[in-house]
C-alpha cells in the first residue's frame, strides 16, 4: 500500500504577506478581547457583589495593570482592522451610486471616536 506525497507544511505560511499577518494578528487579538470582557464582568460583579476594594487591589496589581495594557492595545487594532474590513463586507448604495470605502471607514471611525469619546466624559469628569 502506497501513501500519497504531501509537502511539508510550512508554519509561518502567514508571514510571507502583510496581509497574511495582519489578519492572523487580528484573529489572536481576540484572545485579549475575550479578557477585556471577562475582566469587565469581574468589575461588574464586585460592584454588585460588594467587593470592591478587592477587585481594586486585584486591577492594581503591576502584573494585571500590564496585562489590561496588552489588551487595550489588542484590542484598538482589533476594533481598527475590523472597522476597516467593513467597506469590503457591506456596499452601500444610494440612488445606484455606490458609496466610497473612505467614506464608510471614515464614518466608522468617526463614530467610535464619538462613542469613545462621551464614554471618557462621563467616566473621567469630577464628581
Amino acid at each position: 500500500m502506497t501513501t500519497a506525497y504531501r509537502p511539508r507544511r510550512d508554519n509561518l505560511w502567514f508571514a510571507r504577506t502583510r496581509n497574511y499577518t495582519i489578519f492572523v494578528l487580528r484573529e489572536l487579538t481576540s484572545v485579549f478581547v475575550a479578557w477585556s470582557i471577562v475582566f469587565l464582568l469581574m468589575f461588574l460583579d464586585a460592584v454588585v457583589g460588594g467587593s470592591l476594594p478587592e477587585f481594586a487591589a486585584l486591577a492594581g496589581q503591576p502584573w494585571m495593570i500590564a496585562i489590561n495594557v496588552v489588551a487595550l492595545a489588542a484590542t484598538s487594532f482589533h476594533a481598527i482592522t475590523f472597522l476597516n474590513l467593513a467597506p469590503k463586507a457591506t456596499v452601500v448604495r444610494l440612488d445606484g451610486w455606490r458609496v466610497p470605502a473612505w467614506m464608510i471607514q471614515g464614518g466608522n471611525h468617526s463614530l467610535w471616536l464619538l462613542v469613545s469619546a462621551v464614554i471618557a466624559y462621563f467616566v473621567l469628569r469630577s464628581p
